[in-house]
């Protein structure tokens, strides 16, 4: 490690992004006695602190206990190894897996604070008054025939769509709490590399005594949240942002033997998307600027490897209301999309990848008042602003099932047989033919019928947002880079959506930011063992170390 010294550049460890991956990994490395950089293009938070603070978390956390609800390591693993494919090897699910429960308390000892309120209906975002709920495909076949069900979303407690931002804010106060410092609207530009080691990172900084950078600051947070909704409404404001930036900022350097690259991922990067996911350029950027793909780029001018650049997720979300998900889904041709139970991300894959990403929900009368009767009482403002537009101006309606394809687009005798063969099932003992669960089934039968439009360009009141999942390759064991050839980049570590990791295939929620928390400690806690092995200073405490 870079022998610690009093200069303002000289450091064990920099970190490049301030999510709560790179939160996570200032944390472990600080208590491991480095001494930590943490630099951020923005102010901090990226796509975490504009999430819903949801952390995925099973194996019986106290929780999932005090709910009633029994879980262990393996049935985490058997349910997750489905989700997660290869994109991890098997012993990195199963550390991942052991070390889930545990997760919690730490987060618990950095001030974020959880509840065990469970979601009595099936929601893409609970209410306030629930703070943990079945948050992915855990109930959906065919993930139920092989793991037992358990509600594994553990919500941050805060309001709304704070809890991203409180989980967040919880994690960067306890880092710098240990002495880490933190530079904001710093950009780095590249790493700087001696005989293929990490040696530091050259960086542009706006400085907080810049005249331009109060108003710099207020136009950012003001702008981020509907930003991350719906970009075009503020692409002048960002335009002038960068502006500000690009003429006050200055050239610096930092200097550290380990760098972490956790920058986030690259779905504003419109070149990238188009490149490795051209099925998905039509879905709406959720995260921040920084998600331009810069760290992705640094790791691979360092010899770095990429794998699963082209999975993206697509959050066509048909709940809540919990109604929604009792109709039929039918692509343009008028075959069954999926079972409608599957979490949004996993229903909208298929959307875009096997139907064009066009579709339409299908309904009738009874179903329609149901779920308009569910309108105030399971959902939250946002979710409110949607369904209010569905039941007005977002919604197609006619009295007969014939005249409703025709409206549509929809192949008129194809949605007929997909119909009638999903009411024929749930009439008997067959069941739904694509496997939905029984309590979720509801007949189309009752006239008027009605059809939401679920495409990917259905309307700027019901976008498809989603992130990238595709990154850096790291080893398993320690979150270092890999090059091509399987060898490690030394000193060069990757976490969160700038890596490949347990999400990497599959996306429900929570999944990314118990992920980020996961590769971000680990990455941490490494590179504080290479310090302690070089100074015997002592390393993470024990209660707090990840499983080796």
């Amino acid at each position: 490690m870079t022998p610690r010294n009093n200069t303002d550049q000289d450091y064990d460890v920099v970190i490049v992004g301030f999510g709560v991956a790179g939160a996570a990994a200032a944390i472990e490395a600080a208590d491991g006695g480095a001494r930590v950089l943490v630099l951020d293009s923005s102010y901090g938070g990226g796509a975490s602190a504009l999430s819903g603070g949801v952390v995925y978390a099973g194996g019986g956390t106290r929780y999932q206990t005090e709910a009633g609800y029994t879980d262990s390591p393996e049935n985490l693993f058997a349910y997750l190894r489905q989700e997660a494919g290869d994109a991890v090897d098997e012993a990195t699910l199963r550390r991942f897996c052991q070390e889930s429960a545990g997760m919690i308390p730490w987060l618990e000892r950095q001030g974020v604070s959880f509840g065990s309120a469970v979601a009595p209906y099936k929601t893409s975002y609970p209410t306030d008054k629930h703070y943990l709920y079945f948050s992915g495909n855990e109930k959906a076949h065919p993930y139920r025939e092989t793991a037992t069900p358990a509600p594994r979303g553990h919500r941050a407690v805060a309001k709304g769509l704070a809890s991203g931002k409180v989980l967040w804010t919880h994690l960067a106060e306890s880092a710098m709490q240990k002495g880490v410092r933190f530079i904001p609207i710093a950009r780095v530009t590249g790493l700087i590399m001696n005989d293929g080691a990490v040696s530091g990172v050259k960086y542009r900084v706006l400085e907080q005594s810049h005249p331009g950078a109060t108003r710099h600051r207020r136009m950012t947070k003001g702008s981020a949240k509907i930003g991350n909704w719906a970009p075009d409404l503020v692409k002048g404001t960002t335009e002038r942002i960068a502006r500000i930036w690009e003429e006050g900022a200055v050239e610096r350097e930092a200097h550290a033997s380990t760098v972490i690259l956790s920058a986030g991922g690259f779905i504003y990067n419109k070149e990238w998307v188009a490149k490795h996911a051209p099925e998905f350029t039509k879905i709406s950027p959720l995260g921040t600027p920084g998600d331009d793909g810069s760290g992705i780029q640094m790791g691979m001018d360092a010899g770095g490897t990429t794998a699963k650049m082209g999975n993206v997720t697509a959050w066509r979300f048909l709940s809540p209301p919990s109604a929604f998900i009792e109709g039929v889904t039918v692509g343009l041709n008028g075959r069954r999309i999926a079972n409608e139970d599957l979490y949004g991300a996993t229903h909208g894959n298929v959307l875009m990848r096997q139907f064009g990403g066009k579709g339409w929900a299908v309904y009738d009368a009874d179903n329609w008042k149901k779920a308009r009767r569910q309108f105030w009482t399971q959902t939250q403002i946002f979710h409110k602003l949607t369904a209010a537009f569905t039941f007005t101006l977002g919604h197609t309606r006619a009295r007969t099932l014939e005249a409703l394809a025709a409206k549509t687009g929809v192949d008129p005798a194809a949605m007929m047989e997909t119909v009638a063969a999903y009411n024929s099932g749930i009439a008997s003992d067959a069941g739904d033919p694509a496997h939905k669960e029984a309590d979720v089934c509801h007949p189309v039968t009752k006239a008027p019928f009605y059809a939401v439009n679920i495409s990917d360009d259905a309307s700027p009141f019901s976008p498809i947002p989603g992130l990238t999942l595709g990154g850096l390759v790291v080893e398993g064991q320690t979150g270092l880079v890999k090059r091509e050839d399987g060898s490690a980049i030394p000193g060069l570590y990757a976490a969160g959506r700038t890596a490949v990791g347990v999400c990497s295939n599959s996306y429900i929620s929570g999944l990314s930011l118990a992920d980020c928390v996961f590769s971000g400690r680990r990455a941490g806690a490494h590179a504080a063992s290479l310090l302690a092995d070089a100074t015997g200073v002592p390393s993470v405490l024990e209660e707090d170390r990840p499983v080796k």
